[in-house]
């Protein structure tokens, strides 16, 4: 079991998971940002890294990548930064696949964890290819997650949630990120990884409001919140702001 995995089972006794997505390098006070979603009560938080060409993110994370890239924001700066911060919960790095090749998977893995991330998210990442990656990953101590989609066969799913590391991410919706007024499938999907597997598993992609926060987490461990928070901190910058309305989210997981 990853070190991220042992660090979110731990979770389970207390309370349901709150995980918010924040854009590294968005900002130019991003990691107040990420002090600000602790504060509100964060479980862990996704870090995204900027890609240019992202398959899964809606306008609104697209929007805060192309800022961070026009900020000069790579890879290794942010894993720079966060290395000189304890944020004291776990780190979670989300990005794309030629991110990490461009860099090399071995350097990509070590730099990571080096800045106390535990696990990588990458969507574009097909099972199938997994290996070269998850070699790199696993020698340094990341936990790889994979996700499963309302599309996923059930057979697959299962196969995909025994693979994933630190916990299963159970997408909502067949849609990239964004805001949703529909409540999607993600109890079937966290229904066939549960039947597989007793990892955690966490529903994202269309957790757009408190109120729909409060409904994944009756029937999974936690809740990924990203587009409603980056478009918080595009609109104001305040830290002070993020806190508020990540807190909202909070309260509402209990």
């Amino acid at each position: 079991m990853t070190e991220l995995e042992a660090r979110l089972r731990a979770l389970r006794p207390r309370h349901r998971a709150f995980v918010p997505y924040l854009m590294a390098g968005a900002s130019p006070r991003w990691l107040d940002h990420l002090d600000a979603l602790v504060a509100a009560g964060a479980d862990a938080i996704e870090v995204g890294l900027p890609f240019s060409d992202p398959m899964m993110d809606g306008p609104v994370i697209q929007e805060a990548a192309l800022r961070a890239l026009a900020a000069g924001t790579t890879l290794e700066t942010v894993a720079h930064a966060l290395g000189a911060r304890d944020l004291g919960v776990p780190l979670i790095a989300m990005t794309y696949y030629n991110v990490l090749y461009h860099l090399g998977l071995e350097r990509a893995a070590t730099v990571l964890a080096a800045a106390g991330i535990g696990g990588a998210i990458v969507p574009d990442l097909p099972l199938e290819e997994l290996a070269p990656w998850h070699e790199a990953s696993a020698a340094a101590g990341l936990a790889t997650v994979l996700l499963v989609a309302p599309s996923t066969p059930r057979e697959r799913a299962a196969q995909l949630a025994r693979a994933s590391e630190g916990f299963v991410y159970a997408t909502a919706r067949m849609a990239v990120t964004g805001r949703s007024e529909e409540a999607g499938d993600a109890p079937r999907v966290v229904a066939a990884v549960r039947a597989a597997v007793d990892t955690p598993v966490y529903v994202g992609i269309g957790i757009s409001t408190p109120a729909q926060a409060a409904a994944a987490v009756q029937f999974a461990d936690g809740a990924i919140v990203g587009s409603t928070l980056v478009a918080q901190v595009l609109a104001d910058d305040d830290p002070a702001s993020l806190e508020i309305a990540a807190s909202t989210f909070r309260a509402a997981i209990g």
